[in-house]
C-alpha cells in the first residue's frame, strides 16, 4: 500500500511534467515508474518522498546495482528522482536537495555482494557438502571404491575449500589451481599464485588448517585412488576439479544459510569482515593479491555501512527526536 502523502507528491509531480513542461506521455509513465519503485523502497524504511536523506538515494541505487541492474538503467532511475527534488525544491516542499553529490552511475563503484558471520558459520557446518552428480559420474567406473568411502572424502575435500574460500579469500581459480607443494600447514599458510601469475603468501587460521588436514588424511587419497596428481584438490580418480564444481559446491552447502552463495561471495565475506574487525587496507590487499589499493578500499564503503548501522541501533543520542 502507497504512502497518500507519497502520492499526493507524485501526482503534484507528473501533472508538472505533463502542463509545464509538455514531456511526452510514454516518459511520463517511465518517471512514474521509476519513482514509484524508489517510493517503495523508502516507505520500507518508514520514510517519506519529502523526508528522503541523501543516504536513501545512495541506498537505493546501491540496491539497484546489486540487483543486476545495469548503469544505462540506474542512470536513468536516478535522473527521474533528481528531477523530482528539484521540482519539490522549487515548489518549496523541501529545503535540500538529496540528490546533490550523488555520483553518476558511471562513477559508481558497486560494493560486493557477502555474507554475514552467522551465514558463514552455517555454510562452514552444513552437511550439504554431499558428492556431486560430476563426482559420482566420475565414480561409477572405480568399483574398488566404497561408496561411502567415496562420499566421505568428497564431503571432506569441500568442507576444506568453502573453509580455504573464506580464511583466505582466495578466487575461485586460485582453489581449482593450488598445488599440494604449495599448502604449507607446518608454517600456516598457503603459497597462491593469482592474476597475472603474481605469487601471494596467504595465512590460514585453525579452522581451516584443520580442515585441510583432515582431507589431506582421510579424503585425498581416497579420490586420488593410487593415481597421482601435483594438485591439491582433486574430483574422483585424481581427475581436476573444475570450477564449475567448486561453484556447485558452494551453492550447495549455502543452502544451510538460507541464501544462496558463490566463491566470491565468501572471499568479499573474507575482506569485509576483516576491515570491520579493524584489519588495514594494505593487510587485505595483500592477502586477496589487489594490485592497485583502490580495488581493496571499496572494503571501507562496507565496514562504514555497518558502522552507521550498529550506531543508529545502540547509541541513545543516534534515536530521531520527535
Amino acid at each position: 500500500m502507497k504512502v497518500p502523502v507519497n502520492d499526493s507528491i507524485l501526482s503534484g509531480f507528473l501533472d508538472y511534467l505533463r502542463v509545464e513542461r509538455g514531456s511526452a506521455a510514454l516518459t511520463i509513465a517511465a518517471y512514474n515508474r521509476d519513482l514509484i519503485q524508489f517510493s517503495e523502497f523508502l516507505q520500507a524504511r518508514k520514510t517519506l518522498l519529502a523526508g528522503a536523506r541523501r543516504e536513501d538515494v545512495r541506498d537505493f541505487i546501491q540496491e539497484l546495482f546489486s540487483n543486476g541492474l545495469d548503469g544505462r538503467s540506474v542512470g536513468r532511475k536516478l535522473s527521474a528522482i533528481r528531477h523530482l527534488y528539484r521540482y519539490l525544491l522549487l515548489d518549496g516542499k523541501i529545503d535540500k536537495d538529496p540528490t546533490l553529490n550523488i555520483d553518476s552511475p558511471k562513477q559508481w563503484k558497486v560494493l560486493p555482494k557477502s555474507l554475514t558471520r552467522d551465514e558463514v558459520e552455517s555454510m562452514l557446518k552444513s552437511k550439504a557438502t554431499k558428492p556431486g552428480a560430476e563426482a559420482e559420474q566420475i565414480a561409477a567406473d572405480i568399483v574398488s571404491m566404497p561408496q561411502n568411502a567415496r562420499a566421505q572424502a568428497i564431503a571432506l575435500r569441500d568442507a576444506s575449500i568453502i573453509e580455504l574460500l573464506y580464511a583466505g579469500g582466495l578466487r575461485v581459480s586460485e582453489v581449482a589451481n593450488a598445488r599440494l607443494e604449495d599448502l604449507k600447514l607446518d608454517l600456516g599458510y598457503i603459497l597462491v599464485k593469482g592474476k597475472g601469475d603474481k605469487e601471494r603468501m596467504v595465512p590460514l587460521g585453525a579452522p581451516a588448517q584443520q580442515a585441510l588436514q583432515h582431507y589431506l588424511k582421510s579424503g585425498r587419497n581416497i579420490l586420488a585412488n593410487k593415481r597421482t596428481s601435483a594438485l591439491l584438490f582433486l574430483g574422483v580418480g585424481a581427475k581436476r576439479l573444475t570450477r564449475q564444481r567448486v561453484w556447485q559446491l558452494v551453492g550447495k552447502a549455502s543452502e544451510a544459510a538460507g541464501r544462496h552463495s558463490s566463491p566470491h561471495m565468501l572471499r568479499h565475506s573474507c575482506a569485509t569482515h576483516m576491515v570491520e574487525n579493524g584489519a588495514d587496507l594494505r593487510t587485505v590487499q595483500t592477502i586477496l593479491g589487489h594490485s592497485d589499493i583502490s580495488t581493496t578500499q571499496i572494503y571501507t564503503h562496507v565496514a562504514l555501512d555497518r558502522l552507521k548501522s550498529v550506531y543508529a541501533k545502540h547509541h541513545p543520542r543516534a534515536k530521531k527526536i520527535g
